[in-house]
């Protein structure tokens, strides 16, 4: 049996002519021309757009409220608890004084980071009830010394300092990250605080201002996802797959949010910060923030099955060369699919985990399921699950079809001295050059198709 169809350009274990890598070389710089051709002009437009869109920084006429600023004669302070205990109310001394009787609460002896003795800190009834505030706390509280004439002048307690605790976690995050992930870990970091900072400097002020939320969604994202891809994982073809089928991801999510947010009424007015934007500026639309936070909120999901399915396809084609288009796609379509299910869930849960409280507020409500996932509070939940997942799923066939047409085109760059290849059709390769018989069984194409699948389980 001959084996003149198991040797084609290209592939490992075999050696190629002159002409077969011209042709190759020629095949994979049209292919990044083609790439470049679509990514380059995009990527000046959203250049141009992220310009002109550029807040002014102007804050004239936006007034919001600190919510530790303090009135004149107080003072936000800190310190550390030496112990929680329950006795009569410092406030109510007032009350005891004019013959009234004292109330009972818990008090958290706070020595001041300041300096001098310990202070009553009296919680308020929400964080006694929790139980969080225990000995050895920082916390931060209201001194009222300087407005409070009565005896036993009031501390109240105001919140936790979570400095310490916070940046701890966001070490050992880094730490964990880069050890695993090494230096790619290490740049996908810093291209994070990158992210952060178009967010900050770019998309916030933006809304404040009332640019265009769809455009200020669409060309800030498309913005951190260029920098975020090719910093964490180098320039390459893999790399401009992915980001093509994230934009493109990108693009229907804007598209559903517009149409979502308009058609479902998402309004976002109820909350304590909705009130507090609508007061702080006329030129802050609620409803366009919620459209800006739809097209955000799915970027980190998209980015994950976009370079994964990419490199999917790439893994599979570097395994077998040979696959046709057909089957490449079939391959790489089973762990999109797999990854579609999986990351469906990742979204429903992540939405549902952050707003549990308000999941539990409506559960105890008597109302149907219908008129409670459709209530203000929970809608914009639902959309913005809803959303997220239609163009995170979409997407995936997309990168996996541009994947294979650029991998097919590109091919595998070859070292001067190939390893040696372990698939089943390489080795066959290799027992023929041998003068080895070769077995019949042995089949062309190492991916096996969803009815020899079906045949083998059924055996």
């Amino acid at each position: 049996m001959g084996h003149s169809h198991i040797h084609t350009a290209g592939s490992s274990g075999s050696a190629s002519t002159p002409e077969q890598d011209a042709a190759m070389a020629g095949t994979r710089r049209r292919a990044n021309l083609l790439l470049a051709a679509i990514l380059v002009p995009l990527g000046i437009i959203t250049l141009i757009g992220m310009i002109l869109l550029w807040p002014s920084g102007d804050r004239t006429g936006v007034t919001v409220a600190n919510p530790l600023a303090t009135a004149q004669g107080t003072s936000m302070d800190t310190g550390i608890v030496q112990r929680v205990v329950l006795e009569d109310c410092p406030s109510s001394a007032p009350t005891v004084e004019a013959g009234g009787e004292a109330q009972q609460c818990l008090v958290a002896y706070t020595q001041p980071n300041a300096g001098g003795s310990a202070v009553p800190v009296e919680l308020n009834p929400e964080v006694a009830r929790s139980g969080q505030v225990n000995a050895g706390d920082s916390i931060r509280y209201l001194n009222l010394e300087g407005v409070v004439t009565a005896s036993g002048a009031p501390y109240i307690f105001v919140d936790f300092v979570r400095t310490l605790p916070v940046a701890a976690l966001a070490v050992l995050y880094a730490v964990v990250v880069v050890s695993v992930a090494r230096w790619r870990g290490l740049r996908a970091i810093i291209g994070l605080v990158g992210a952060l900072i178009v967010l900050a400097q770019f998309m916030l002020p933006g809304l404040v201002e009332g640019k265009p939320p769809l455009l200020l969604g669409l060309v800030g994202s498309v913005v951190i996802m260029m920098g975020v891809l090719y910093f964490a994982h180098g320039f390459s073809a893999r790399t401009s797959t992915a980001l093509l089928g994230t934009i493109f991801g990108l693009g229907i999510t804007a598209l559903l949010a517009a149409w979502s947010t308009d058609t479902a009424n998402l309004t976002g007015v109820g909350s304590d910060s909705s009130s507090a934007l609508i007061n702080a500026s006329p030129e802050i639309s609620l409803s366009g923030i919620i459209l800006c936070g739809l097209i955000i909120s799915g970027l980190g999901v998209l980015n994950d099955v976009t370079i994964t399915q990419s490199s999917a396809v790439w893994e599979l084609y570097e395994l077998a060369p040979h696959t046709s288009t057909r089957r490449l796609f079939t391959g790489a379509m089973r762990i999109g699919r797999d990854h579609i299910a999986s990351t469906v869930y990742t979204i429903a849960f992540a939405y549902a985990g952050a707003a549990l409280p308000l999941l539990l507020l409506v559960s105890l409500q008597d109302s149907s399921l219908v008129t409670t996932l459709t209530s203000g509070e929970l809608a914009e939940e639902v959309v913005r699950t809803l959303v997220g997942s239609i163009g995170l799923v979409l997407a995936i066939p997309v990168t996996t079809l541009i994947a294979v047409l650029v991998v097919k085109a590109v091919g595998i760059r070859r070292p001067s001295r190939p390893e040696q290849d372990t698939t089943p059709a390489a080795l066959v390769a290799d027992e023929a050059d041998a003068g080895a018989p070769v077995p019949a069984d042995v089949p062309e194409n190492p991916l096996p198709s969803r009815r020899e699948l079906r045949e083998q389980n059924s055996r």
